[in-house]
């Protein structure tokens, strides 16, 4: 069975085409002013058209308010909302029944306790991706190319489909799928050539090793 694979913080038609082309379950597209990733949801309205039916276009925001989330669901062309920041369960369960969208809540893991987190969304999150807990000094929470202990999921309890992210390669893909299980994984500086520039040949690689497992 080959890896659902998410590719994340994509900013440039190219870099869509090529996800889209080598099979990838899902693009993502980063409305968060602090990452290098960033663009607005009238730049992402051009590169979700022509995303298929079947591939999810997923919004990933941090913490975002009313406003931004608005201007998200009405104009980028999203149909999944990734919620990267410090949001409640309660807040969760709004943003959901407010814009009629399936919501991934992602779970920042550093410790055993850190995966435990997630039975506190499991009623109002549809999807969980757990990613490395983001340094002290990280102006983001995520695409900071750090790993954690990917045995730390293994034989999880999660009752919800759930992906893993955090310093993954197409060179460490195989070791991290492995080691805690994942069927889903998402990716964003492992197929960059520098910080929020894509490489189609790190997208094309990271495709191809999941579609190998």
């Amino acid at each position: 069975m080959t890896i659902d694979v998410k590719i994340c913080g994509l900013s440039d038609q190219a870099s869509v085409a090529c996800a889209v082309g080598g099979g990838a379950a899902m693009v993502g597209f980063v409305f968060f002013a602090a990452s290098p990733r960033n663009i607005t949801p009238a730049h992402a309205a051009t590169l979700t058209r022509d995303v298929p039916d079947g591939i999810h276009r997923v919004g990933l925001t941090v913490d975002a308010d009313d406003a931004l989330l608005d201007d998200i669901a009405a104009h980028a062309g999203v149909d999944m909302l990734q919620l990267h920041g410090f949001e409640t369960p309660g807040r969760v369960r709004d943003i959901r029944k407010r814009y009629g969208l399936p919501v991934m809540k992602v779970l920042p893991v550093a410790a055993a306790d850190d995966v435990i987190a997630a039975a506190a969304y499991e009623e109002d999150a549809d999807r969980f991706l757990f990613d490395a807990k983001a340094p002290p000094d990280a102006s983001r929470p995520g695409g900071n190319a750090q790993a954690f202990d990917w045995s730390l999921l293994k034989d999880n309890s999660c009752r919800k489909p759930w992906m893993l992210a955090g310093g993954l390669t197409a060179e460490n893909l195989g070791d991290a799928v492995k080691t805690c299980g994942a069927m889903a994984v998402d990716v964003s500086s492992g197929v960059e050539g520098a910080p929020g520039r894509k490489s189609l040949e790190k997208i094309r690689a990271f495709l191809a090793t999941a579609k190998s497992l």
